[in-house]
């Protein structure tokens, strides 16, 4: 699946696609697919508060339980509630279906410490190259 060119991405793993003053997060297709089958997905309620690269949630497959980091900082507006009545969606759609939480912004300026799609690219090429 190629990565999506309009996110940013963190080292973690994670991706924020911004429209206006809001940005929706979730993992990338990478994540998923190392991580496997999702089979719960753990994330807080709207109104909680999201700091950059701090955890807001678990998920956990068929693997392992892992902490997700927000790639930015703000205020949780919106849960995506299909994740967690089909945890599935995650590995099936990652950039669409499957995404996580919508959060409004806190600094826009958090983005430039983010990784471009290319430079997200680069780092899963060195990661497969190990």
């Amino acid at each position: 699946m190629p990565t999506p060119t309009d996110c940013r991405y963190t080292k973690e793993h994670e991706w924020v696609r911004v429209e206006g003053s809001v940005g929706t997060i979730g993992v990338t297709d990478y994540a998923q697919d190392e991580l496997g089958d999702v089979v719960y997905v753990e994330l807080p309620s709207a109104g909680a508060s999201v700091k950059q690269f701090e955890k807001l949630g678990e998920i956990e497959s068929v693997k392992a339980v892992t902490d997700v980091f927000s790639p930015v900082s703000g205020e949780l507006v919106e849960v995506n509630e299909g994740v967690n009545d089909h945890p599935e969606l995650v590995n099936q759609s990652p950039y669409e279906k499957g995404w996580l939480i919508r959060v409004r912004l806190a600094d826009s300026a958090e983005l430039e410490a983010l990784l471009t799609a290319k430079q997200y690219d680069q780092l899963v090429a060195e990661a497969h190259s190990e």
